[in-house]
């Protein structure tokens, strides 16, 4: 086959989200598959250090698709004459985006709906493009794959799709996260936290990601505890976070809590696996990568009940309703005080995190491609 495939968001530098997913998954695909061609389409220049088959050949498409009218532009109009200059077989958008002006076969990665859950999560012209145009994609494509049975139904009873026609390709987590011993969690506390203890949250500043809940929840076990604990926040500040630095500002443990900004990922790396343990609240989440990342250090996870984490993470996990900080607060304390829960959970975790890889993630992808092609 001839495969063209959507590598916008594989950039140079520090890859997240739907960039790493890209970078792994079809670095895997292209390398395993030497019988098909592939064509990876960028819209801006692609990283330095990029290192493929000789079946892979790259391609800059601009201009730069940073906001829906140019992503429009980019996918309806500039995308399709590339495909038919390609003689494509099939195309792979892992961004939730499909071209509707092209009758080549389609294979389509949805990682999550949150532009569904509250609108006051993504600006305005982002959350009208996607409630506007995701029904007509998922119509015109062949397959359809996303990151959590949740996501799945989710398609399933907001859009009527078959299940049939949706697989789910599970993420994983980035490889570099590992257990560190006790003389370096140490010398991590020691330069992050005082040398205290520490709960820690991964990801963006952002309001889907419930951090005004995390904060009523630290207070609430700060409060309970009289613990000398500290609260790391390890992310970029996201849309909308005003409320979140509003509240900060006032905090009354505020001295208590470390506010990192974004990290390098060996930063991220050490501060994971010298956690007490991970606390990630997020409303809502397609698949939830840091749980994860925790389970990968040998570090407990405390996390949203009812949501793909749930799923996830199984037994191997404390769960609590997002939305009440008192329930959340009672699972920090819960952990806090009963060492040998701690150390059954880092157990399960490791089993957890084992049955995950990229690999299997790019074998299940792989496999929706064919079926979109027809050729499973």
């Amino acid at each position: 086959m001839r495969i063209v495939v959507n590598t916008r968001f594989w950039t140079e530098g520090l890859r997240e989200g739907y960039g790493y997913f890209k970078e792994q998954v079809f670095s895997r695909i292209a390398l395993a598959q030497p019988d098909h061609q592939f064509l990876f389409l960028f819209d801006r220049r692609p990283p330095a250090d990029l290192q493929l088959p000789d079946n892979v050949s790259l391609r800059i498409l601009p201009p730069p698709a940073r906001h829906p009218l140019l992503w429009k532009l980019w996918y309806d109009w500039r995308i399709p004459p590339v495909l038919k200059q390609f003689k494509a077989d099939l195309f792979v958008s892992p961004d939730g985006i499909a071209s509707l002006r092209t009758q080549v076969p389609q294979c389509l990665v949805v990682h999550d709906l949150a532009f569904l859950q509250d609108r006051h999560w993504l600006p305005a012209s982002i959350g009208r493009y996607y409630r506007k145009y995701t029904p007509r994609f998922l119509k015109k494509v062949q397959r359809v794959a996303t990151v959590s049975e949740t996501s799945k139904r989710q398609l399933v009873d907001m859009y009527g799709m078959l299940p049939d026609a949706i697989d789910v390709v599970y993420s994983a987590a980035k490889p570099v996260f590992h257990p560190f011993e006790i003389t370096e969690r140490t010398a991590i506390k020691d330069r992050y936290t005082e040398g205290k203890e520490f709960f820690l949250y991964t990801g963006a500043i952002h309001p889907r990601k419930n951090l005004i809940g995390l904060l009523k929840a630290f207070s609430l076990f700060k409060k309970r505890q009289q613990s000398n604990f500290k609260l790391v926040l390890a992310g970029r500040m996201a849309w909308h976070s005003g409320d979140f630095e509003s509240l900060l500002a006032t905090y009354k443990y505020r001295s208590d809590v470390v506010l990192m900004g974004y990290v390098d990922l060996d930063v991220l790396v050490g501060l994971t696996a010298s956690a007490y343990a991970l606390v990630y609240p997020s409303f809502y989440e397609g698949f939830g990568v840091p749980v994860l990342e925790a389970m990968c250090s040998d570090v407990p996870v405390i996390t949203s009940a009812g949501t793909s984490m749930q799923e996830i993470a199984g037994e191997a996990a404390l769960y609590a309703d997002p939305k009440e900080p008192a329930a959340l607060a009672d699972q920090m304390s819960r952990l806090y005080i009963d060492e040998s829960l701690r150390r059954r959970l880092v157990e399960k975790g490791r089993s957890v995190a084992e049955s995950f890889s990229w690999d299997r993630t790019a074998q299940g992808v792989w496999g929706s491609m064919l079926a979109a092609a027809r050729r499973d």
